[in-house]
């Protein structure tokens, strides 16, 4: 029996999954860097997460570990239930541990796909963001090769992060955009895609919506979650953590539905 979605379902990439995800950013070493220093915590997280908390809308990118986090999923959710959605993010390298910079030079986002498909053992992401627009390379040439992988049947569905409004009307020229993923919470609170997304009917994947952990220190998660669930049915928050207790008390907070 699959256990009920937490907070309810989102129709998010053509599936409905649950409201809360899981975003496995914190399934690596400090620095999003490398293997976690317990590797069966972590497989076993991504278990609990499906298995036991019904949670069926899991976020990754080639770019934790690098590479680390994409593995882990395959080896802890091969084969991948039907009502599972695994979104990843390309176009990000890491240079060192705790830095990022975007690459969105269309070779290597292409190479991003193949290796992407390869980790995760599947023949089509079903999800697969342009993890930051590059301002060195044009943004007509990075959504050109993820379209083109589109229609090759390498992605089913395209999605932006960390991304304006006049950047998701500039892609919607061209295609439909499946998702946007920001920063959201009840510190950073201001993001006019939220309203945008509203109107346009595209799901919002709100990242860091406990900020980094700084928002449950006080009085646990449920407030800030709520906060978040209140911000429109669209709003799908993705919290990471490497704790399973934290991850218990994250769905225990969203258990009963938005405050």
């Amino acid at each position: 029996m699959i256990p009920a979605p937490p907070a309810g379902c989102i129709n998010i990439a053509g599936k409905t999954v649950s409201r809360l995800g899981f975003g496995t950013m914190r399934l690596t070493n400090p620095g999003t860097w490398g293997d976690p220093d317990d590797r069966d915590t972590a497989l076993s997280m991504l278990r609990q997460a499906v298995h036991t908390h019904g949670i069926s809308h899991i976020d990754t990118a080639d770019a934790y570990g690098p590479h680390t986090v994409e593995h882990l999923i395959r080896e802890a959710l091969y084969p991948y239930p039907d009502h599972v959605l695994i979104a990843t993010k390309v176009g990000m390298v890491r240079p060192a541990p705790g830095q990022w910079k975007p690459l969105g030079n269309p070779f290597y986002l292409r190479a991003s796909v193949e290796a992407s498909l390869r980790r995760l053992k599947v023949e089509r992401l079903e999800l697969c963001y342009l993890h930051r627009i590059d301002p060195e390379v044009s943004r007509d040439d990075q959504i050109a090769v993820l379209h083109a992988l589109q229609d090759e049947g390498k992605i089913g569905h395209i999605g932006l992060s960390k991304v304006t409004p006049e950047d998701i009307r500039y892609v919607l020229k061209y295609r439909p955009v499946a998702a946007v993923q920001n920063v959201l919470n009840t510190t950073d609170r201001d993001d006019p895609a939220v309203e945008m997304c509203r109107d346009l009917t595209i799901p919002y994947v709100a990242y860091r919506p406990l900020d980094a952990g700084v928002l449950v220190q006080a009085n646990g998660p449920a407030a800030p979650l709520h906060w978040l669930l209140n911000q429109g049915s669209h709003v799908a928050p993705i919290p990471s953590t490497s704790q399973p207790r934290h991850l218990d008390e994250i769905v225990a907070a969203v258990q009963d539905g938005p405050a």
